[in-house]
This record gives structure tokens, C-alpha cells and sequence, in this order.
């Protein structure tokens, strides 16, 4: 076995389509919304139904403030090195440090070779891939004086200007598969980025020896070497193999993955959705656990530790909840600060019922908290939903988007989409639980009305607060609309966003109050 030790990342591998290049931007927007780590874009120039990876990549870094981006990987052969360095130190400046670079040594030689580009054989493209990462390692190292100098076989560079440096030490990940590439990418880069479906049973552990030795001969320890995935798959009611099934198999596969084979990135394959809600909403939360309960319990075996100087992707910091243990009820809902923006009411707060009060004398297993805990985590997705439309209406007003743009961005949101009137935490519940009958038959809300009855009158007023709070989004959606023929109401759209911020916190924190200890007590998880 073999866990490296790093903090575990999870991102995107989406399609970057030149048919429709809002729905390409808005997968990548809502990667950031559902909280997800990492970007990527394959990088194939030659194919026109794509957007060209690196302008695509620069209009997305605009369009998000968190998270990471990447081509998946870029296509060495036609982006000259001391280009691509600049054109990556330029991109991190201007986005505060997020952008990381994938590299290959090439392939699809005929359409390369059609764009002008050399064509290479497999030594020679590996030979030129160490010549690029001295170009642009020196590049990127604007404080040693004097130029680039690097008189290669493939690539010559003679006294170049060194800079600009990037906004932090980008890591250079290989997507490799051979002995000479994985020799490479233990010698000289940051990362190992292959395909899962390009592997055999057995090549993550090869990958891993050879990296590893390489690494080991170099100087350098194997942890400096992060290894990255992209995968693919299914999510569905039972399991049906590797990566088809539900997202608890999903999250004890990667487990495996991570702790047997040292993966600690993964990308996930997918232009669906809903597959990147569940991805970071379901699978990515449960793998972290899984992985620190094996890491905790000190059984992981032959890890090695991550040297201080090992580049990573900043994993996002994890909410100031506490973890749930064997005893008493450890879930902290949400409290509701009082703040309103708005001098307008959605709906009479004192008119909320309550459920019954919790046993004081009852304890809870992890397992039974760790429903509510789920709830609280979709909630904060919410929440960061919410300070997204605020600072897209503040980008409308100051001009920087269009209020066409914002609606395009708004849509794409979770809080958006037709399920939300059965409550969103439904939406992940529901399809783990059910097969063959609908969200609607299989909800929550029925379940804990017929385990505990006297929860029916919380529940009918958390229904009626979902469908209030859907039309609260209506109206701002009304209120984008009438802006673009009224460019002086601001001020009647802004008071759209403030009476949703009021309804939509207000609600999610009388939510919690109220089900996460039921969740826990009754069992439905």
C-alpha cells in the first residue's frame, strides 16, 4: 500500500464545446458553486468543436474567484514552452494564484503535424518534454539573473527574459503512461496525472514504483510527487461494477484508491450536472472521512510524508463544524444571526412550530449524526450559493457582466433547479434511497412524517417556506429580466437578492433546527 500523505482535491474534466460556450462556462461556474477544488479542460487545438483551452481557461478564472484551474493536459507540441510559461504566470497573476499546468508529450501526431506542429516518436516527444520544463522552470524564475538559456534538441532558448514569476509555485503535473514518461515524472515534475480508463489492473502500482524510484535516484522524495486521476463513471441505485453505482460505493472505491494506490486528486470525467452536485456533495465529503478515520487510526501503511516544498492545490478550508462522535448529539445547526436586509416579510417567523424536544438522555452513534451533518454541509452549498448571486448583481451594477450573463450563472445553481420545491437536501437523499419511483413518491418529508407525527406541522411549514422561497427566485429572475430594458433598476434588483438572502437564511436555519437531530433519532439516512 502506499498513501502519500497529502490532502485529498477533487475537480472537474469537462468538455470545453465550442456549440455552446455558456453551458461549457457555466459547468465550470457551478463547479466552484458545489465545491469542488479543481477546473480542467482537455487541450486538443486542432479540434474545431473546441474552445481553445487556454482562452477558455482565462475567461473561466474571470468568471470564478476560487477555484483551480488546468488544461487536462496541455498539448506541448503546439504551445511553444517560453509562450506557455509566460501565458501561465500571466493567468495565476491575474486570478491570485489558481492556476496549475498539466503537460503531455503529444499525441493524435496526424492532426498535430496538420497544424503545423513536428511530428515526434515516443523517445523523441519524452526528450522534449524535460527540454519544455527547463524552459519554463526558468521562465517562471525571474529572481536568478540573467536569461533563458536552454540549447535542446527540440526547443532552443537564447537569453530570453526571465518573468514574470507566477502568483505561487505552480505545480507541473505529466499525464504519462510508459517507463520513460513515468521516469520523467519522478526526475522533474510535481505530478502524475493519467486516465483510469486508460490503465490496466495493476499499472497505479507500477506507475508508482517507477515514479517512485526515479524520484528516489533524483534526490527527492516520492511525496514530492503528487498522483492525480482523472475518472469516469455511474451513478446509480445498486452497484454494477467499478464506478457505477451509488455514491457510497463511489466514495469506498476512491477510498481504496487513495489509501492503496496514493491518489489523492480526482477528476471527475462528467458534463452532467447533476453528476458534479453529487460528485462534491456526496462522494468527495465521505472519501475525506474514510480516508482520515484510516489515517487517524494509524493503519495506512508505507506512507510517505509531503516535503514542506511539495507544490499542492489548495484544498478548501473545511467548515467550523465539529465531527461527529459516539454520545450526544454533536451537530450544531446554523443559527440565525436576526440580520434582514430587507423591510419586507416572505412569511411571519413566529408562526413556525416546533417539533419535540430531543431526549436528553439519549446518545447517538456517528453513523445516525452524520445524516444531519450531511444536511448542514448542503446548507453551507447554499449558503456560498447565495454570496455568488450577491457578487454577480454587484458585477451587473459595476458593468463587468451583462444581467443576461447573470441569469445564465444563476440558472446553473442548485437553489435553481425544479427540485428545490421538495427541499434540496431531498435531492441527494432521495436518490440513494429510491429505485423505481420518483422523488416526489420517495421524498424526506414523508418519511419523517410517518416515523414521528408529531414532526407534521414542521414539516408542512417547511413545504410551504420551499415553494415561497421559489418564488422569491422568480422575482429575481423578474427583476434581472426587467433590468436589461431598465438599466435604472438597480435598486428594485437589489431588493430582489436582499429578500432572498432574508427568506432563503432564515429558512435554512429553521430547517436545521428542526431535522437534524429527527434525522438522527428516526433513523433516516
Amino acid at each position: 500500500m502506499s498513501d502519500y500523505g497529502h490532502d485529498l482535491v477533487f475537480g472537474s474534466f469537462t468538455t470545453p464545446g465550442s456549440d455552446d460556450p455558456e453551458h461549457t462556462v457555466g459547468l465550470a461556474v457551478l463547479a466552484e458553486q458545489v465545491g469542488l477544488d479543481l477546473v480542467t479542460f482537455q487541450d486538443h487545438p486542432y479540434q474545431p468543436k473546441f474552445l481553445d483551452t487556454w482562452t477558455l481557461l482565462s475567461y473561466v478564472a474571470a468568471r470564478t474567484t476560487r477555484v483551480h484551474l488546468s488544461a487536462n493536459v496541455t498539448n506541448l507540441p503546439l504551445r511553444p514552452p517560453a509562450v506557455l510559461a509566460r501565458s501561465v504566470a500571466s493567468l495565476d497573476l491575474l486570478s491570485g494564484g489558481r492556476v496549475e499546468l498539466g503537460l503531455g508529450a503529444g499525441a493524435f501526431w496526424d492532426a498535430i503535424e496538420a497544424m503545423g506542429g513536428r511530428r515526434l516518436t515516443p523517445g523523441q516527444g519524452v526528450r522534449a518534454l524535460e527540454e519544455a520544463i527547463d524552459v519554463i522552470r526558468q521562465v517562471w524564475d525571474a529572481e536568478t539573473r540573467g536569461g533563458v538559456r536552454v540549447d535542446g534538441e527540440f526547443h532552443r532558448v537564447v537569453g530570453a527574459k526571465r518573468g514574470p514569476a507566477p502568483a505561487h509555485a505552480v505545480p507541473i503535473w505529466l499525464g504519462a503512461y510508459k517507463p520513460r514518461m513515468l521516469e520523467l515524472t519522478g526526475r522533474r515534475a510535481d505530478g502524475w496525472l493519467p486516465s483510469l480508463g486508460y490503465l490496466q489492473p495493476g499499472d497505479l502500482e507500477k506507475g508508482n514504483g517507477i515514479i517512485d524510484d526515479a524520484a528516489r535516484q533524483a534526490g527527492r522524495s516520492p511525496g514530492d510527487v503528487r498522483r492525480l486521476l482523472n475518472i469516469s463513471g455511474k451513478f446509480a441505485s445498486v452497484g454494477r461494477g467499478p464506478l457505477h453505482g451509488p455514491a457510497e460505493q463511489w466514495a469506498r472505491e476512491l477510498a481504496e484508491l487513495a489509501l492503496g494506490a496514493g491518489v489523492s486528486v480526482f477528476i471527475l470525467a462528467s458534463d452532467d450536472p447533476d453528476d458534479l452536485r453529487r460528485f462534491a456533495g456526496e462522494v468527495a465529503p465521505a472519501v475525506r472521512e474514510l480516508v482520515a478515520a484510516e489515517r487517524d487510526g494509524g493503519t495506512a501503511q508505507d506512507r510517505t510524508p509531503v516535503t514542506e516544498s511539495a507544490p499542492v492545490v489548495a484544498a478548501p478550508a473545511p467548515a467550523a463544524r465539529p465531527s461527529v462522535t459516539g454520545g450526544a448529539f454533536a451537530v450544531v445547526p446554523t443559527p440565525d444571526d436576526g440580520r434582514r436586509r430587507s423591510n419586507r416579510q416572505v412569511w411571519d417567523e413566529s408562526t413556525r412550530p416546533t417539533g419535540p424536544a430531543p431526549d436528553p438522555t439519549r446518545t447517538y452513534t456517528p453513523h445516525e449524526q452524520a445524516t444531519g451533518q450531511h444536511l448542514v454541509q448542503v446548507h453551507d452549498a447554499l449558503r456560498a450559493e447565495l454570496a455568488q448571486i450577491h457578487d454577480l448583481i454587484e458585477q451587473v451594477a459595476t458593468g463587468e457582466i451583462d444581467a443576461g450573463a447573470a441569469r445564465s450563472h444563476i440558472n446553473t445553481m442548485t437553489m435553481r433547479q425544479n427540485r428545490w420545491t421538495l427541499g434540496v437536501y431531498c435531492e441527494s437523499y432521495c436518490r440513494i434511497v429510491t429505485t423505481h419511483h420518483t422523488i416526489e413518491d420517495q421524498s424526506l418529508f414523508p418519511r419523517l412524517r410517518e416515523r414521528d407525527p408529531r414532526l407534521n406541522p414542521v414539516v408542512d411549514r417547511l413545504e410551504q417556506e420551499h415553494h415561497a422561497i421559489h418564488d422569491v427566485l422568480e422575482g429575481v429572475d423578474r427583476a434581472l429580466v426587467a433590468y436589461v430594458g431598465a438599466p435604472d433598476g438597480m435598486a428594485e434588483l437589489r431588493a430582489a437578492v436582499d429578500l432572498l438572502s432574508d427568506a432563503l437564511l432564515s429558512h435554512l436555519s429553521y430547517e436545521e433546527r428542526e431535522l437534524v437531530e429527527p434525522l438522527a433519532r428516526l433513523g433516516v439516512s
